[in-house]
């Protein structure tokens, strides 16, 4: 496990982001991603409370130019900045490395790609009593192009911040579980804004919606933390697990389950991640694939 190290002692604000770099990157990546997310929740396609601000559709949704911007603007530049502070060109390079590892095992891949809705498929089968459709060619047809997609706007934006940067740091300071039990609340808030937009189906929206989604970016977290133990670090990897999930059930899962609404989709992706996360738990005994002892030697020297 490649731990971050700190570099020559700095003053002014690059010694306050280095002294304390996850405060500085969770302080950066809400504010930045919140300000940019600002006209979004409060224009015409959030709140209405400022008429001016109404964004077009762009393939089919308003998210490409209302929601991304900011999605941009926070984890994966956050990560950056604080990481440039804190650890300087070595720390960079590590940061980037793990960006760039997709040189592993095709079994993790084929997890990523066909594994994750494979899980939910079942858990939808389930809610559904069993009655499941045939996916239509255009959605199948949909599934390949529409995971770039994702990989390249979600996956790209979000993960090189919260698997990339906080948890090199969180986890040989509060051990894997515990770090994980800090990150994944901490994703699902950064989210909060969004939910009183056309993203979270504002209107549609209460308390029971921000606590499940919550617990699902924690239950999930635990998941994605031991795929990017166990990966060593791929970042790709951690990625493709995310991105599968959004990428299957926005293309697929209205031909599968034409009779789910959102709130079923909510559940389904709830029950999913809290099944993964107790049977990683419970193999793992917590450690979730993680390693203190396998320190990089670039990161010693």
């Amino acid at each position: 496990m490649a731990v971050p190290q700190k570099t020559t002692p700095h003053s002014g604000i690059r010694g306050l982001i280095a002294r304390n770099p996850l405060l500085s990157f969770f302080t950066l990546a809400f504010a930045l991603s919140w300000i940019a997310w600002t006209p979004y929740v409060l224009g015409q396609n959030g709140l209405g409370l400022e008429p001016d601000f109404d964004f077009p559709k762009i393939l089919g949704t308003t998210q490409v130019l209302g929601v991304l911007p900011g999605a941009y603007l926070g984890p994966i530049l956050a990560a950056f900045i604080v990481t440039a502070a804190a650890q300087g060109r070595p720390g960079l390079r590590r940061w980037a490395g793990r960006l760039l590892k997709w040189n592993v095992n095709w079994r993790w891949y084929a997890g990523s790609i066909l594994g994750v809705p494979a899980a939910l498929v079942l858990t939808g089968l389930a809610l559904n009593g069993g009655d499941i459709h045939p996916p239509s060619a255009m959605a199948l047809a949909a599934l390949v192009p529409g995971l770039v997609f994702q990989m390249v706007t979600t996956g790209l934006a979000e993960e090189p911040g919260w698997r990339d940067f906080a948890l090199p740091y969180l986890q040989p300071k509060f051990g894997p579980l515990r770090g994980t039990l800090i990150l994944g609340p901490l994703w699902g808030l950064w989210h909060l804004p969004l939910f009183f937009s056309e993203w979270g189906h504002w209107p549609d929206v209460t308390v029971w919606t921000l606590v499940e989604f919550v617990a699902t970016t924690t239950l999930f977290s635990i998941l994605m933390t031991w795929v990017f133990n166990r990966s060593g670090e791929s970042l790709p990897i951690a990625m493709l697990v995310h991105t599968s999930v959004n990428n299957f059930m926005s293309i697929a899962w209205a031909d599968l389950f034409p009779g789910a609404d959102v709130d079923q989709i909510a559940l389904t992706f709830l029950i999913s991640s809290g099944l993964a996360a107790a049977v990683v738990v419970i193999a793992t005994r917590g450690r979730l694939g993680y390693r203190s002892d396998e320190v990089s030697r670039s990161t010693e020297r």
